[in-house]
């Protein structure tokens, strides 16, 4: 294993979540990786998972921090007012994401990628915005929120596939299924999305559109790996069943 990044072997706040969350994650789940060498160790990155269980991001974070960066996700920015969540939220610098009009959004995402270059941190971006929708737990159509902050910082677009979350926390899922313990969970990355045709092309929405489909493509492929089986050839549109998207990360 690589070592790990500077911002990991500093003392930071992210020390006192690791002692609570990793030995916890670690009783529940057995994290089998393929592909770990594929997150930097040094440098920004938006990272993109699939997501199917509130239990995801723990397991998310776990990962991340094992392998030796700091989980850093983006998060509703009503959160950072928050007594306490808010200063946590901060010091731990995770990026906040406000409803806004397309002018005041675009210009959040180029300050947002020039502080994730800047201080050389990465970032977990749920693109689908929401648990997905599909019956079987594919990956649904995608949000354009991670695609838009890559390509205004030329930051490198990591797809992840994980499978098994759903053993400990099914979708809607109200508690956890404590035992037995240790159910494994496959983490799969991926190579970085190749978006160098559409560089300076972030504000065209068809650019935004052909990458968000690149990287939802991406996440799909990695997961029929770890499922062992084949998605349906059509991705899930809540809008083409009736129903409305709601979610944390929907930019």
């Amino acid at each position: 294993m690589p070592p790990a990044s500077p911002e990991k072997s500093r003392p930071s706040l992210f020390w006192a979540l690791a002692v609570l969350i990793v030995p916890f994650v670690s009783y529940l789940a057995k994290l089998r990786f393929i592909g770990r060498e594929k997150l930097p160790m040094n440098g920004s990155f938006v990272l993109a998972p699939n997501h199917y269980s509130e239990f995801d991001p723990l397991i998310v974070a776990a990962a991340v921090w094992r392998l030796g960066r700091a989980p850093r996700f983006m998060a509703k920015e009503s959160l950072f007012r928050v007594p306490v969540v808010g200063a946590a939220l901060r010091a731990t610098g995770m990026i906040p994401v406000a409803r806004s009009s397309s002018r005041a959004a675009s210009a959040q995402t180029i300050e947002q990628s020039r502080q994730l270059v800047d201080a050389g941190r990465g970032v977990i971006v749920y693109p689908e915005g929401t648990l997905t929708r599909d019956p079987d737990l594919w990956p649904m159509r995608g949000k354009s929120g991670a695609v838009r902050l890559a390509m205004a910082g030329d930051i490198p677009l990591i797809p992840m596939a994980q499978w098994g979350t759903q053993k400990i926390m099914g979708r809607y899922q109200k508690g956890l299924s404590l035992w037995p313990p240790r159910k494994p969970i496959d983490i799969i990355i991926g190579d970085p999305v190749d978006l160098s045709d559409l560089k300076g092309r972030q504000n065209e929405p068809a650019a935004i559109t052909e990458a968000t489909e690149r990287l939802m493509a991406a996440i799909t492929a990695l997961l029929e790996q770890v499922r062992h089986e084949k998605a349906p050839a059509q991705r899930w549109n809540p809008a083409d069943h009736g129903q409305k998207e709601t979610g944390r990360l929907d930019s």
